[in-house]
């Protein structure tokens, strides 16, 4: 970019659909074939969230009624519940856009603080800065009453859940994230994401996925009655 730092910008993705043969998993979710699976957030889980936990199942997933994830169910913060995002970047406000719920993020650049003048949001609150060529993303002020993940994974967390994320583009076409979740309400200890490494899309802008509600009411109700309540 104009200011010297690297330009994170373009439609970033797994490299195919989800489903497809890569799946859209900007790196895959195992470890190495036959190796022990990583971590996930809530195998970390202290013993009384790892109990609520087991309270919940499909029916509560807030992402049926279009809320958006804290996090993202393919451990990428940029896609949430989805397999593509956006990213717009300026010299002073980095913009991350997903196809889902209609979500957004803007990063600003300039060395501000966060807010304190906000009420927790679902996707927080992020401040970015620059540290060489890497874009760190800095995320708090939550509400608790969303997931980590969607898609069958019950993964909720606390208020005081803290996200730090580095963005590395490697080349033209590679872009490398790397995480750490902290929430001490909950975890143990922080989690570490698996890098996630996403590649430039063969198209430049994402589309508007709607989300209403109406759509996901017969998942919603099937979810119930399989629970029996």
């Amino acid at each position: 970019m104009a200011d010297g730092h690297p330009d994170i910008s373009g439609v970033w993705w797994g490299g195919a659909d989800v489903g497809a043969a890569r799946g859209g998993r900007g790196g895959g979710r195992g470890g190495a074939r036959g190796g022990t699976p990583p971590p996930t957030f809530m195998s970390l889980y202290k013993p009384e969230a790892a109990a609520k936990a087991k309270t919940l199942g499909d029916k509560d997933d807030p992402t049926l009624r279009c809320v958006p994830t804290a996090f993202g169910t393919l451990n990428v913060s940029l896609w949430d519940v989805g397999a593509v995002g956006q990213i717009i970047a300026t010299p002073k406000m980095i913009v991350m856009l997903t196809e889902t719920y209609h979500g957004y993020r803007l990063v600003p650049t300039d060395g501000r603080a966060h807010r304190d003048d906000q009420p927790p949001a679902y996707r927080g609150d992020s401040v970015g800065r620059w540290v060489g060529d890497v874009f760190v993303v800095d995320t708090k002020n939550f509400t608790d009453n969303t997931w980590m993940s969607a898609e069958g994974r019950v993964s909720p967390h606390s208020d005081q859940l803290h996200i730090i994320e580095r963005y590395r583009r490697v080349d033209a076409n590679t872009l490398e994230i790397e995480a750490r979740v902290e929430d001490p309400e909950v975890l143990t200890g922080p989690w570490i994401v698996p890098k996630r490494t996403l590649v430039l899309a063969p198209f430049d802008r994402i589309l508007s996925l709607n989300c209403s509600g109406i759509e996901t009411q017969a998942l919603m109700d099937a979810a119930a009655k399989q629970s029996g309540k």
